[in-house]
């Protein structure tokens, strides 16, 4: 897989990780585009870590993520490595992502992108938790990949959905 600047991602092969199609990648940086260097940018369900890279690629100054796969966090740890700058941040957290935002209140990102597997049932208790421990900044946006046939976005109190 490869990234902004051409350069070339590990992966584990087959569908473990599931790579966040290229044009899914460039939309959303399109989109954001003017928002990305300089902010703190949390990865959920990081996968492979082609969302991160691509943040650090493109100027974050911190870039978090968290996945529960300990094969999966070493080659975003190592993807992420190739990337980054001396002066940019990153952490990789490995973990049930609900317990692990827990870890991170007080802290506050930017953009926050979430790409759980669909069938998880992992939505809705991860944007409560992103609400109760307010990890989106108030000027902040959240980008949540899902498929209507296993989710359906709900209100809820801390974030505009």
């Amino acid at each position: 897989m490869r990234i902004y600047g051409n350069r070339q991602l590990k992966t584990l092969p087959g569908l473990t990780t599931r790579p966040t199609p290229a044009r899914v990648r460039e939309a959303v940086f399109n989109i954001w585009q003017g928002a990305i260097a300089g902010c703190r940018w949390l990865d959920l369900c990081a996968g492979s870590g082609s969302m991160g890279a691509e943040a650090l690629c493109r100027g974050a100054s911190l870039v978090v993520g968290i996945d529960k796969w300990g094969k999966v966090c070493s080659i975003i740890q190592e993807n992420w490595e190739k990337v980054a700058q001396p002066e940019q941040e990153f952490k990789v957290l490995r973990g049930d992502v609900v317990g692990r935002l827990k870890t991170l209140a007080g802290q506050q990102f930017d953009r926050i992108y979430f790409d759980p597997p669909y069938a998880s049932n992992l939505y809705q208790p991860v944007l409560e938790a992103i609400a109760k421990y307010q990890l989106l900044a108030d000027s902040g946006e959240l980008a949540v990949e899902y498929s209507p046939n296993h989710w359906t976005p709900q209100p809820m109190s801390g974030l505009d959905i």
